[in-house]
């Protein structure tokens, strides 16, 4: 049995909440987007995002395809039709201007999670405690760090930590992750936006996300709460899936 918890907060410093999310269980299929662009453009796209992914996957069962190629295939066609209305949007309407959003989705099928990403938000997999990564963050700092020029530590407090540099809308054509990990009973899969990991480091949201005494909704609402505390600077999403 999947448990299942959520939890979205605008934080302390933003006006609105331009991140987005979307629980399709039946499914098992769970989406967080964050949105990017001029006045409620952000909001407009990571909304879009996820309402568009659920359209699709309800339209297109699932458990019609299987293996990894099958699976691959099935999101990137709903991601690059989704990409294109986001971008044409953005291209049409003058208020829209700019808009994209960044992505990260799970699909679990058996003792398989495929994790999806496009832009900063990330996927990770919580095993005893301990926190994995999973998504590679698409923004200009992590390539700079991944070449070598800068230090982790320059990293954190780059002047240019925000700039994405993959997003849905960004570009005509788009080029998402993705990741096939073996999970086990147990696990819990996080997905969360960066107004989580930028204030709250990976062991303590493992210690949190890993704690019997928190039910899923329980851990998302601690973290949430954990991340304003700590200063709250963007707005802060959490999904999390006990396996």
């Amino acid at each position: 049995m999947t448990q299942l918890g959520f939890k979205s907060d605008k934080g302390i410093r933003r006006r609105n909440n331009e991140d987005a999310f979307f629980l399709i269980p039946a499914e098992d299929v769970y989406i967080v987007a964050d949105g990017v662009g001029g006045a409620s453009s952000g909001e407009i796209a990571s909304r879009t995002t996820v309402s568009r992914i659920a359209d699709f996957v309800d339209k297109n069962p699932l458990h019609h395809h299987s293996g990894e190629e099958e699976v691959i295939k099935y999101f990137l066609r709903c991601l690059r039709a989704v990409n294109t209305e986001i971008y044409e949007s953005a291209h049409k309407h003058m208020e829209n201007s700019g808009m994209a959003t960044t992505l990260v989705m799970a699909y679990i099928t058996g003792d398989i999670a495929y994790i999806v990403n496009v832009g900063d938000s990330r996927g990770y997999v919580c095993r005893g405690g301990e926190m994995t990564q999973i998504t590679e963050d698409h923004t200009y700092v992590n390539s700079l760090l991944k070449e070598g020029i800068i230090t982790e530590e320059e990293a954190k407090n780059h002047k240019e930590k925000n700039k994405i540099t993959r997003a849905i809308g960004g570009e005509p054509g788009i080029e998402p992750d993705f990741f096939r990990i073996e999970i086990k009973p147990d696990d819990r899969i996080l997905l969360c936006t960066d107004g989580l990991y930028g204030e709250v480091d990976d062991a303590s949201i493992g210690k949190i996300l890993s704690d019997e005494k928190y039910t899923m909704q329980e851990a998302c609402a601690k973290l949430v709460d954990l991340a304003n505390r700590r200063g709250g600077r963007d707005n802060i999403t959490a999904v999390a899936i006990r396996v």
